[in-house]
């Protein structure tokens, strides 16, 4: 399983082309998803400063709410991760270095979730 269009019939030269119409994969957007939950609910156990600790928790609440269940339409995952990204601002260090780490691979995650859901900034002002 390498993550490629399991309808494919086998063109190896298709691999490295990414279709920016086609939608999102969303086996690969959920399992980003619950790494990013799963990274941000490992800061809980670490001794992590009080105010970054607020705002991991915020942030893993807002994560945890997505990482349950089936996802819901992609502007809602895009609005919710937008959230998480916004409290993540907020943590500069959380004075633990397996937190840093934790944080750290859950920004990876929250990056790799944008980027599987593309742009959807039709009407950027917007609501």
């Amino acid at each position: 399983m390498t993550g490629s269009d399991p309808d494919s019939d086998g063109d190896a030269s298709s691999d490295s082309h990414v279709d920016t119409d086609a939608e999102p994969d969303h086996g690969d957007l959920d399992r980003l998803v619950t790494t990013l939950h799963d990274r941000l609910a490992a800061t809980a156990t670490r001794p992590v400063r009080e105010d970054a600790s607020r705002w991991l928790g915020e942030a893993e609440a807002v994560a945890g709410d997505l990482a349950v269940g089936p996802l819901p339409d992609d502007e809602v995952v895009r609005t919710r991760l937008g959230h998480v990204e916004r409290l993540l601002s907020n943590v500069g260090g959380t004075e633990d270095e397996a937190a840093d780490e934790h944080v750290a691979s859950a920004r990876a995650a929250l990056a790799d979730a944008l980027a599987a859901l593309g742009d959807g900034d039709d009407g950027e002002g917007d609501g």
